[in-house]
């Protein structure tokens, strides 16, 4: 067996002749018929790949321009919108002004008010009891002097009195 294995591994030149002529036959029917085929499948295929990166490029720089600009758009939307709280507690400062402002003039003239109400009812009470005390004196003066003095003169005269009451008594009657 070993005979027969060296056998085969004989160079022949016939055969070896042979192989060459069909190996440069068979290049030569190959380069005319599939070569270019070949050849062109190859360079379509390079131009796909290449076509498909520079698309894949163009998409890149396309999403990377889309981000900058979505990143702008938000970063804007964030400054009108801390702009517009700005203005928001601006104007509702203002509005808290104005209330108080509002408040303290009603305040103010509810308290000139009450001064005033308070004012006529001390000048109407002082008037009543000034007509009271006119009275009361008029009443012990004549039961004192029933005889001497008509009610008139006596009515003069309690009324001069009373009206010095208040300067002998001080500024707070």
């Amino acid at each position: 067996m070993l005979l027969a294995a060296l056998e085969i591994l004989k160079p022949e030149p016939g055969l070896a002749f042979w192989t060459v002529v069909t190996f440069f036959v068979l290049l030569i029917v190959l380069s005319r018929t599939a070569w270019k085929p070949i050849l062109k499948m190859i360079a379509e295929r390079e131009k796909t790949i290449a076509d498909a990166l520079a698309q894949a490029k163009h998409e890149r720089e396309a999403a990377e321009r889309l981000a900058t600009e979505q990143r702008a758009a938000m970063e804007a939307a964030r400054k009108e919108t801390a702009e517009l709280v700005r203005k928001n507690q601006a104007e509702v400062e203002k509005a808290k002004i104005e209330l108080m402002a509002a408040a303290r003039k009603e305040a103010d003239a509810l308290l000139v008010s009450a001064r005033k109400m308070i004012e006529e009812e001390k000048v109407k009470a002082f008037s009543e009891l000034r007509t009271m005390a006119v009275d009361l004196a008029m009443d012990a003066a004549s039961r004192l002097v029933t005889a001497s003095m008509d009610p008139q003169k006596q009515r003069a005269l309690v009324e001069e009195y009373i009206q010095k009451l208040p300067a002998a008594a001080g500024p707070h009657a």
